[in-house]
């Protein structure tokens, strides 16, 4: 039986991760945010490809972009968020299983970006064109599309409604080697765990610093780690909203500090005080 994470040690816990890291591929959304963290020059060429606009200009690129509201709705946390030179948006969501994926949930995400910009006394006019792009495992429709834009249309007319939301969905498994579009490669390339398998230079590129360097291999360490701290950070929170273990139960459980139990039980109360 293998030890659970709490029981490895240091060097077990790191050849874990680098077990983990060296199956990692673009379409796992833990290595997708991290190889489009600071790196608009990819964002901009992944985006380029998906709108087929080869000269979209982007000028902002931001990973795990909060969108936070004062008006009690759910919040979400966007994977990749980017604006182009005519302020247009775009979020790019990774989803691995297929109700990560719902129609309504594509909805909501668009509808939170509309939220989030329109300023007070502002014009509805004023609303950017929003792009919400799932990149799905599967192919979520089971058409054997590579791509699947969602338009609104005026049923009556047939002609588009053109209210600037725009909903694509990108078909992970799609695999059709008599298609040599640079979309076509871009999916390949999502599903690659090896940079050498890769087809385009730049995400290839990048996978292989984050693989095969030492600076990319020890930050995705500490990062992957991170990830690890804040999953436990997340149950302990629950654990003391229930009410129903002791702090010293908690931190058992988690392997965190009695400390950081502590310390986190006095941010909720000072929260929600």
């Amino acid at each position: 039986m293998n030890k659970i994470i709490t029981q490895l040690t240091p060097e077990e816990k790191r050849q874990q991760n680098l077990e983990q890291l060296a199956n990692y591929r673009p379409i796992d959304d833990d290595f997708m945010r991290e190889i489009f963290r600071n790196n608009l020059e990819l964002a901009q060429y992944v985006l380029r490809i998906i709108i087929d606009k080869p000269d979209l200009i982007l000028t902002k690129e931001e990973t795990q972009y909060d969108l936070q509201h004062l008006f009690g709705e759910r919040s979400i946390c966007l994977d990749v968020f980017g604006v182009d030179d005519k302020n247009q948006q775009y979020d790019i969501e990774v989803q691995r299983q297929d109700q990560g994926a719902t129609p309504r949930r594509a909805r909501y995400h668009s509808s939170a970006m509309d939220v989030d910009n329109l300023k007070k006394n502002q014009q509805f006019d004023s609303l950017p064109n929003t792009y919400v792009i799932f990149i799905t495992e599967n192919d979520y429709f089971g058409k054997g599309k590579a791509i699947y834009p969602i338009e609104r249309m005026n049923l009556a007319t047939g002609e588009p409604f053109s209210d600037g939301e725009h909903i694509i969905y990108i078909n992970g498994a799609y695999d059709n080697r008599e298609d040599t579009s640079d979309l076509a490669k871009l999916i390949h390339d999502f599903r690659c765990s090896s940079a050498d398998e890769m087809l385009l230079p730049l995400l290839a590129e990048r996978t292989r610093y984050f693989k095969e360097t030492p600076e990319g291999v020890e930050y995705m360490c500490k990062a992957m780690e991170k990830r690890i701290t804040d999953e436990k950070i997340r149950i302990a929170v629950r654990m003391l909203t229930s009410g129903l273990l002791t702090a010293e139960q908690i931190a058992a459980f988690t392997d965190l500090s009695i400390e950081i139990i502590k310390k986190i039980e006095n941010d909720m109360k000072t929260v929600s005080a």
